[in-house]
């Protein structure tokens, strides 16, 4: 994504439909965040092309914690990776 204000629908749109799977990762707690925003724009514009649900790999819904926990409550390479191959899984 080249940038988010304007938001680039059509490379999201393209990846999308070339692929049929969508995963979205962001730091920022699970609810009202940019990875639901991109969710629901996908489904909107996208519903037909989806293999799988999409996915979003947040951080969980709770106060940041202290910063020596910080790198416990981001999101890390395996919450992707698994996330990624649920989502290939559930599109076969």
């Amino acid at each position: 994504m080249i940038s988010l204000k304007p938001l680039d629908m059509d490379n999201l749109l393209t990846s999308v439909a070339l692929t049929g799977h969508c995963v979205i990762v962001q730091e920022a707690v699970r609810s009202g965040g940019l990875a639901s925003e991109l969710s629901a724009r996908l489904s909107e514009a996208a519903f037909h092309a989806l293999r799988a649900p999409i996915r979003r790999v947040t951080a969980p819904d709770i106060i940041v914690p202290y910063a020596r926990l910080e790198q416990s409550y981001l999101p890390q390479v395996s919450d992707i990776i698994q996330a990624v191959r649920q989502t290939r899984e559930a599109g076969r």
